[in-house]
């Protein structure tokens, strides 16, 4: 059984999620698949947050119905278990990992808020309470 790391280390000899992956003698290959892979967990986890986000506005503005609490919940449901999964990820204490992580929400932020999905504009975030868009004059 490989050692526990209990410190940031670099190297391409790491588990990451599940024994033997990437593994211990796995090629740097392998561990820059590992690495696209959690970017890719942590980058989805940011479009289900926008997502869920988006799913409880509608809900607050009273149109909500009980397939659509059911969805909300769902995607709230995956949004947790992948959060928790980049979360043991970055628990395997490789720097390279954390790294992936960090790029991959970035990334996911990035996207998920960007109008390339249509999302909300500064005016359509609510402030006060109140969930009506500001009428007020941008700077």
């Amino acid at each position: 059984m490989p050692a526990m790391h209990m410190a940031f280390f670099w190297g391409h000899r790491a588990q990451v999620l599940f024994p033997n992956w990437p593994g211990d003698r796995s090629s740097a290959g392998m561990y820059v698949l590992c690495l696209l892979i959690v970017a890719a967990l942590a980058s989805l986890v940011e479009a289900l947050s926008a997502a869920s986000h988006g799913l409880s506005r509608r809900s607050r503005r009273g149109d909500s119905n009980v397939p659509e609490l059911i969805l909300a919940a769902g995607v709230h449901a995956t949004k947790m278990g992948l959060s928790y999964m980049a979360m043991l990820a970055v628990m395997s204490f490789n720097a390279g990992v954390f790294l992936a992580v960090v790029a991959g929400h970035t990334a996911g932020y990035m996207l998920a808020r960007s109008r390339v999905f249509g999302c909300t504009t500064r005016a359509d975030v609510p402030t006060n309470g109140n969930l009506a868009p500001s009428s007020e004059p941008k700077p």
